[in-house]
């Protein structure tokens, strides 16, 4: 592909603070790779929706978003979606669907305005140092591999097949160093494509994913509160091999975290810190001040919690809450909302309902295609389902509708079939998500901890 280093650049030279300049960048950027050399497939544009007095809004103004339950960004080519994120107030998943289809209507006329717009000011795209297929690799590596690759997907135990994994891309660079000298890369790649297409066969074929599950089965939850005797909420989330010791901590107004926006200053009573260290995938590395991902995972863990938690006139306490990653096998964000939703009941926090998240994944035979009938949706994705699947679709809510989710894929693009599928075996999976964690703690604690600071108010005639 284009190995080029390329920095995009978006400055805002001036603000009018009437609507966010989020889409306005993706546009922007969108549009400068478009009409330069850089060999871009199709244009990309974004927009952004929000849901007012029970109606759809196309890129709605700030003080709409203020009075608004929807806040969807999403990002796409004329023909497919890309990617989506955002927060809801538990909104059923056919609104969701609307919305996306109203948001992607906007993304497809600006689509055509930007390749109107390359035409006339575009560059001649450089494909020259694009590296060209290696004939029969491809058909060499299967032919080496494939047998291989199906053995390695018999063992349903992550450490055995990880190191399975390694041993066999390790001797099929080592097999092929002399048929095919310096294409150590393309080697990588073809063995990389094999292991895509057999998981999409074997899920196709069977209706078995390589750790032996169906395709909307949930891996074993596990739940344990009040582990912490000292914390003021407590909860042990594992489910399979992810898992997440979730704390919160209660305190006064002054706890309030501030954020310095384009448009002022922010303080929040709420807010979600999660820690994934290097030792819970069996590494070491760096520990220090959160990194991209970390502060990402922890926003969409905090945006799935916000909309369940009380007012602050109800409960006038600032609230901390703390994701540790112990463990980690597919989707430890989502572990984090289910973790976090538990230790918030643990500590007396009266919710107003339990919220869980799930991760939900997408095979294809190829992904240089937009999603289609043939694309297999599987529930509470693998590590290696999200390195060798096209889809990572995070979505987390209540019984009733959802409150975040995140979306980015590896493809083509999703059409709204298959957005609509997943949402529906998403929510399935969430279902029962919540019930296994209502085996656990029912409802929120009707006292506050002991150690808890206990906050009064007096009304003065």
């Amino acid at each position: 592909g284009w190995r080029h280093e390329t920095q995009l650049l978006s400055w805002v030279l001036s603000y009018d603070n009437i609507r966010t300049c989020d889409t306005l960048a993706i546009i922007a950027n969108s549009a400068a790779l478009w009409i330069s050399d850089v060999p871009l497939k199709k244009p990309v544009a974004a927009a952004t929706v929000g849901y007012v007095d029970d109606k759809l809004v196309l890129n709605p103004t700030n003080a709409q978003m203020e009075k608004s339950r929807l806040n969807l960004s999403i990002a796409g080519t004329k023909d497919a979606v890309l990617m989506i994120e955002g927060a809801a107030d538990f909104l059923p998943e056919d609104l969701m669907i609307e919305a996306v289809n109203l948001g992607h209507s906007s993304v497809k006329l600006i689509c055509e305005a930007l390749e109107e717009f390359g035409k006339v000011a575009g560059k001649e795209k450089n494909y020259s140092t694009l590296p060209e297929e290696v004939e029969g690799l491809q058909e060499t590596v299967d032919a080496l591999m494939a047998e291989k690759v199906d053995y390695c997907y018999t063992l349903t135990n992550k450490a055995e097949q990880s190191a399975e994994m390694s041993k066999m891309s390790k001797f099929v660079k080592e097999e092929l160093a002399e048929q095919y000298p310096e294409q150590k890369n393309a080697i990588a790649a073809a063995y990389k494509d094999l292991l895509s297409r057999k998981m999409f066969e074997l899920a196709k074929n069977t209706g078995k994913r390589v750790d032996g599950r169906d395709l909307d089965q949930v891996r074993r939850i596990d739940i344990e509160t009040s582990l912490l005797p000292r914390a003021h909420g407590s909860a042990l989330f594992t489910r399979g091999e992810t898992q997440s010791i979730a704390t919160v901590t209660l305190g006064d107004a002054s706890m309030q975290q501030k954020l310095d926006k384009l448009d002022g200053t922010e303080s929040k009573r709420f807010y979600l810190q999660y820690t994934f260290p290097p030792s819970c995938v069996g590494e070491t590395g760096r520990v220090g001040a959160p990194g991209r991902r970390e502060i990402g995972h922890g926003n969409l863990a905090e945006r799935a919690l916000v909309p369940a938690l009380p007012s602050e006139k109800e409960f006038p306490y600032s609230i901390r809450v703390e994701s540790l990653i112990t463990e980690s096998h597919g989707s430890s964000s989502m572990a984090s909302v289910c973790g976090g939703c538990l230790c918030l009941m643990d500590a007396g926090v009266p919710i107003k309902r339990p919220v869980s998240g799930i991760a939900m994944g997408m095979l294809l035979g190829d992904k240089g295609t937009v999603s289609d009938d043939n694309a297999v949706i599987v529930s509470d994705i693998l590590g290696v389902e999200d390195a060798l699947g096209t889809m990572d679709f995070k979505v987390a809510g209540d019984r009733e509708g959802i409150t975040t989710f995140q979306l980015d894929i590896k493809c083509e693009g999703l059409s709204l079939d298959t957005m609509a599928k997943a949402l529906e075996q998403a929510r399935k999976g969430r279902l029962h998500i919540l019930d296994e964690m209502a085996k656990a703690l029912p409802e929120a604690r009707s006292e506050l901890p002991g150690m808890v600071p206990k906050l009064g108010s007096t009304k003065i005639e």
